[in-house]
């Protein structure tokens, strides 16, 4: 009997992917105490080599979105997930910076495609009523892997040396594409598991807000220098600069700055994700909900990106002022937890303004631009911790750069002019 609900099947998928994904990423991070010390690197050498993964993840990021907007996300994830499991392998090989950098570059171009082919693949799969709670459970895997890596990877180091962790993390992402590869299909209407009910909810849902006719004829290009495409690029900037800070430095953060050991530190760092994974999913059923009840759908996802960003900048200058390490931890995760809301909303305020078969593209370039924020913030830590007094001033400019996001956003993302705001019912339905 064929499901009615089997989309949830491939949402599962892709919250798996995050978590592995993420344990790939936040591994490096974890272990920086130990590779630090095997290979003999500075505080800004270990900068440089977080920053060199996003050099090759940024470009990939947008050229990802357009091949799965090419060639469906099915194929481009396979080969993504397979390149990358393969590099986090041999990240445990490397003997020295020459061969860590090089790793890390190639591993940035392989994990680049995963957020904005996620993002088609939801497009494809699920209707526009459940875009943002999705978004939000899918990517709260990536919360999840940073959670579980911290213990899982610190305790292995100790056990049985650092290498160890990125062998065995490799092994389960082609594991992973095994599974994806067996149970998943580029649209519904390719699998035989999925219903006709199922596959009428989605085409149905997504066709009764589609652009209009001209919007649909334009290029890709017309959509990436438009106002509200750059400035959801700096929003979403904003996000990720404090995200790849955490995820990059706070393992270290937590030991150098707050004296904790290492053992304690690896259940701490996980507290920040565990408040991220909520973020991610109540902040998801919180924007579908106002996505539902307010008039301006637009509206509605500007608000619920816009608001928690706000958040997330004030908690990040109390903690320079955080009289202990609980209270640093506590606002810390508080951040993360508003980040991760704000980013998912983010996304799916991607599918408001842009036509079906844009979005993956589209998704990319937005992308690209926040996933600079990788290349610069990570080596503006390193930089400011070895020369600028600590991680007071790296935690002022996140917060700095979150202001200007919420700025950004509240004027400049808006309807395109060749979309109107309620559309004409698509087949004889009702607009969604």
């Amino acid at each position: 009997m064929k499901s009615g609900k089997y989309r949830y099947v491939v949402a599962i998928l892709l919250f798996v992917a995050g978590i592995i994904n993420y344990m790939d990423r936040a591994a490096l991070g974890v272990a920086a105490p130990f590779v630090r010390k095997d290979l003999g690197l500075s505080p800004s050498a270990l900068g440089l080599i977080f920053s060199t993964f996003f050099f090759g993840y940024a470009i990939f990021a947008f050229v990802g979105g357009q091949l799965a907007d090419k060639y469906g996300p099915r194929i481009v994830y396979t080969w993504a997930a397979v390149a990358w499991s393969v590099l986090c392998g041999l990240t445990g090989a490397v003997t020295g910076f020459a061969s860590l950098f090089i790793v890390r570059a190639l591993f940035g171009f392989a994990e680049g495609p995963m957020n904005s082919t996620t993002n088609r693949a939801i497009t494809n799969w699920f209707p526009r009523e459940e875009t943002s709670r999705t978004i939000g459970f899918t990517f709260s895997g990536q919360t999840v892997g940073s959670a579980i890596a911290a213990p899982i990877v610190g305790l292995l180091a100790i056990a049985y040396g650092w290498r160890i962790a990125f062998f065995a993390i490799g092994v389960l992402g082609l594991i992973w594409v095994v599974a994806w590869l067996y149970f998943v299909t580029d649209l519904p209407k390719q699998n035989r598991r999925v219903g006709a009910a199922e596959i009428a909810l989605v085409t149905e849902s997504r066709a009764a807000t589609i652009a209009t006719a001209e919007d649909k004829a334009l290029p890709l290009r017309a959509y990436l220098g438009r106002a509200s495409t750059l400035s959801l690029g700096l929003g979403m900037f904003a996000v990720n600069y404090t995200l790849y800070i955490f995820l990059s430095w706070l393992p270290t953060y937590l030991t150098t700055a707050l004296h904790m050991d290492v053992k304690k530190m690896a259940f701490v760092a996980a507290i920040p994700w565990a408040c991220g994974f909520v973020g991610y999913v109540g902040g998801g059923v919180i924007a579908d909900f106002a996505y539902r009840h307010m008039r301006d759908r637009l509206a509605a996802r500007k608000l619920t990106t816009i608001l928690p960003l706000a958040l997330a900048a004030a908690a990040l200058l109390a903690v320079n002022v955080a009289p202990d390490a609980l209270t640093a931890v506590t606002l810390i995760a508080v951040a993360v937890m508003m980040l991760t809301s704000s980013v998912q909303s983010c996304w799916a305020t991607i599918h408001e303004i842009v036509p079906e078969t844009r979005v993956g593209g589209v998704s990319g370039f937005i992308h690209l631009l926040s996933n600079i924020s990788g290349i610069i913030g990570p080596i503006a830590t390193g930089l400011a911790v070895q020369y600028l007094g600590g991680y007071s001033s790296a935690f002022a400019i996140a917060s700095a750069l979150a202001v200007a996001g919420v700025v950004a956003m509240t004027v400049f993302v808006k309807k395109p002019g060749a979309r109107v705001a309620t559309l004409a019912p698509a087949h004889g339905h009702g607009p969604a």
